[in-house]
């Protein structure tokens, strides 16, 4: 029954959202017990261009996986109980796209409680997660890797509570992204970049934005350079240590032309790390007026979408275990 009560609980965030409603129940547990041993096995058996919501419960274990959830299976979520007891790795480099662990290609995606990693290391590309569907959101998730972890590439998401960590533009990509309490740790060896945001049009509205989240490292960091020459970053209400270097940023061997159309900005941050008085010119310290449509879910659009958890369950025949 415990776990059953884990399932139906609603963390503060799903709850500000609409109501849940009744999901199609998949079980995956390595013992056999459950309806697949393998959690690409259980995506695989949902229907493509799949209407219904579909909720996949993985028991704990450590998953060696390398997973995609395809263009054609929206409103699929995967979910553990805790995420320290569930594990999904791989160990890839090599292209930023083919390598990650973990792909969402789907639209209206949910991931919960899961430990997502590239065990690669340091030396290339290793995505853990590749987020490119639309409308996904991510609650309680551990992303590791070292470079390139989360590689938020296209489309509207949502973090809260996550931990991500790496080294080398460990959060990358041309999403446009709320992160919400979410802790951010560095890895790097000393300088490396926790961002690296890709738009390239002021016609994009795209960007990374930190609300109320903790960065922590090992040694010094910057918190971003510009992947693309209209990169957007900013950090709200988000603590930031000494490790963060007082400079803040990377200019990436930008042109001064080039770093006049990057928007990076923080707004109320706090920690010694958060200190502006000696940043990169070509960054900025928020007023409250340009700091407003950057600090709420509206920014992602996010009270049209983002939804609850699902408040019953239901069974569904689906293919037999291979």
């Amino acid at each position: 029954m415990a776990s059953l009560y884990v399932l139906l609980a609603l963390s503060q965030a799903e709850a500000e959202t609409t109501q849940g409603s009744t999901a199609i129940l998949i079980t995956v547990d390595q013992s056999g017990k459950g309806d697949y041993e393998k959690i690409q096995d259980a995506i695989d058996a949902v229907p493509s261009n799949n209407v219904d919501l579909v909720f996949i419960r993985v028991k704990p274990g450590v998953y060696k996986e390398k997973i995609t959830v395809p263009a054609d299976k929206p409103f699929i979520t995967i979910s553990g109980t805790r995420a320290v007891d569930t594990i999904i790795t791989w160990n890839d480099s090599g292209d930023i796209f083919e390598s990650a662990t973990f792909s969402v290609l789907a639209s209206d995606f949910i991931g919960r409680y899961l430990t997502i990693q590239n065990t690669y290391g340091s030396g290339g590309k290793a995505v853990a997660l590749r987020a490119s569907g639309d409308r996904a959101a991510f609650y309680v998730c551990r992303i590791l890797s070292y470079q390139d972890t989360l590689l938020d590439d296209t489309g509207r998401h949502y973090y809260n509570n996550c931990y991500i960590e790496g080294a080398t533009d460990f959060i990358c990509g041309n999403g446009a992204s709320f992160f919400e309490k979410c802790h951010l740790h560095s890895i790097t060896n000393g300088g490396g970049a926790i961002t690296a945001q890709r738009r390239m049009s002021p016609s994009e509205d795209t960007g990374f934005f930190f609300f109320g989240c903790k960065i922590t490292g090992v040694k010094t960091a910057v918190l971003g350079r510009p992947w693309g020459v209209y990169s957007r970053v900013i950090f709200a209400f988000t603590y930031m240590p000494n490790i963060i270097l007082p400079q803040g940023w990377n200019d990436w061997g930008n042109s001064a032309d080039q770093l006049s159309s990057v928007y990076y900005g923080q707004y109320k941050c706090s920690g010694p790390g958060a200190v502006t008085s000696k940043r990169v010119d070509w960054s900025r310290v928020l007023t409250s007026e340009e700091a407003a449509p950057f600090i709420t879910k509206d920014s992602i659009d996010g009270k049209a979408w983002i939804r609850a958890a699902p408040t019953s369950f239901k069974k569904k025949a689906f293919p037999p275990k291979n």
